[in-house]
């Protein structure tokens, strides 16, 4: 069974819903994920996203981000949410800078609740980046939400830079996993001290699956096999490569899905 493939915004930071939606389509990818901005969206986003879904047929995997902090609005989350349930999403993607991890899961239990009937999970990332580091304290933060909507999302660069193991991978409760992030990444790990070259990391060095370091094939295999892949392939080097939005979709699917190929 091949795996569905979702282009993630990441892949495409500078661009619209609508560009992202039609890059997707045009180059054979399964699905998108779409960046929600509250402070910026409106029903015009919407209503425009809608009638690209609509004229290409693309489903949303996710919607992204809702991310927790201390003195963060719930209602600014509840919104993305909203958005994405009108955008039919699977998925709401959602990290934590609350050291608070009780306050944390009291807001991700609140958001799932809001999320009830939309047809949405509400997806916990961890990595370095954030107060919820490792798989370790994601899933423990998900045991206090006790939710069914609660889920926790991997990502093979977050895995390998907060010391994540393939095997953790395996044993997580596939109920927990409506998909995951995939992408590869250089060897060479940041300080977890420097947020900054933590987040370089993150958004300029990540690298298309096959041509870096990371164990993708273990953790691959680590994921039930029914679980989409969304490409969170945020590169500054394809950014420079490939300025339109399908061309660097394009670049992106080829290479994901030769290294499937080749793994196959």
């Amino acid at each position: 069974m091949a795996r569905k493939l979702s282009l993630a915004s990441g892949v495409l930071p500078e661009f619209g819903a609508v560009d992202v939606v039609e890059a997707g389509a045009a180059t054979g990818f399964d699905a998108v994920g779409l960046w929600i901005d509250p402070e910026t969206w409106t029903a015009r986003h919407t209503r425009e996203a809608r009638a690209a879904l609509a004229r290409t047929g693309m489903p949303v995997l996710d919607v992204e981000v809702v991310w927790i902090k201390p003195d963060s609005a719930l209602d600014d989350h509840r919104r993305v949410i909203d958005v994405g349930a009108e955008l039919g999403a699977g998925n709401v993607l959602c990290v934590s800078s609350d050291p608070d991890h009780g306050a944390a899961a009291a807001k991700l239990s609140a958001l799932c609740r809001h999320a009830e009937g939309s047809g949405m999970r509400v997806a916990l990332e961890f990595g370095i980046f954030t107060e919820v580091r490792n798989l370790k304290q994601a899933l423990a933060v998900i045991g206090r939400v006790d939710h069914p909507l609660a889920a926790v999302l991997v990502d093979p660069i977050h895995v390998d830079r907060s010391g994540t193991t393939a095997a953790e991978v395996a044993a997580i409760d596939p109920a927990l996993l409506p998909y995951a992030q995939f992408c590869d990444a250089r060897a060479t790990r940041p300080d977890p001290g420097d947020f900054a070259a933590v987040i370089a990391d993150a958004v300029d060095f990540r690298e298309q699956c096959g041509e870096g370091a990371l164990p993708l094939a273990a953790l691959l295999e680590a994921l039930p096999a029914d679980v989409p892949l969304s490409i969170e392939l945020r590169s500054a080097a394809l950014r420079e490569a490939f300025s339109h939005p399908a061309l660097r979709a394009k670049a992106v699917l080829d290479a994901t899905r030769g290294w499937l190929d080749r793994l196959a």
